[in-house]
């Protein structure tokens, strides 16, 4: 009787209404289910109560590239402002800045680029984030890095700069052809070669990205 007595006690304390105070029903930390949702008040009222800002998931993502990864640029906004780390890495090697970049999450760049970027920080294939930035086409996310400071030749692990994997894995459509003009126009050097020793022209002429190969050629490309 007594032990029967003694487990029941202990159950209800086990589910009093603050006992899953730390966690949401999905399993994610509170902190980070919040910064999912974009729930800009309920991250500060967390915050407010001493809860870590940097915490981890399972996959090593902090609350702040939970948010970079919705796009929830307000719940970023206050955990960048409340001194998150910008630069945290995640298992495969992502940060808020690089998938902000990557993705073309501009205004939550914009918010890393303000708090500490780590301009020369790479991903898991050793890019910047101006290079997947090239390669997705996001126009206005290459203008916003190199306006910023990314080198705009720096060569990843598959030795491709942003040039050549804009021509590499981009679709030559227009957004493609304006981010190698503005890759050219920041000093880009349209002939350094991949690996093999293609070059991003030859590449362009023989996907038939003749647009891109008249902007290159324009350049001095060979």
């Amino acid at each position: 009787m007594h032990r029967r007595f003694f487990l029941a006690t202990t159950l209800s304390v086990l589910i009093l209404p603050g006992a899953a105070s730390a966690s949401d029903p999905t399993g994610l930390p509170a902190l980070h289910e919040a910064a999912k949702r974009n729930d800009a008040r309920k991250v500060s009222e967390l915050l407010a109560t001493g809860v870590a800002i940097d915490q981890r998931n399972d996959n090593g993502q902090t609350p702040l590239l939970v948010a970079t990864h919705a796009n929830a640029v307000d719940a970023a906004r206050v955990l960048i402002q409340a001194g998150a780390d910008v630069n945290a890495k995640d298992r495969i090697q992502d940060s808020p800045y690089l998938y902000a970049g990557a993705r073309g999450h501009l205004d939550i760049l914009r918010l890393t680029l303000a708090h500490s970027a780590d301009l020369k920080s790479t991903n898991r294939y050793g890019g910047t984030a101006l290079i997947p930035a090239a390669e997705r086409g996001h126009v206005e996310t290459v203008k916003t890095l190199i306006d910023a400071g990314v080198a705009v030749d720096h060569v990843n692990n598959l030795g491709w700069t942003a040039l050549l994997e804009a021509v590499i894995l981009g679709k030559g459509g227009p957004s493609h052809q304006q981010i190698v003009s503005v890759l050219i126009d920041a000093g880009a050097n349209v002939n350094l070669a991949d690996r093999d020793g293609v070059t991003a022209l030859q590449h362009a002429r023989t996907a038939g990205y003749r647009e891109i190969e008249k902007r290159l050629v324009a350049a001095g490309a060979r």
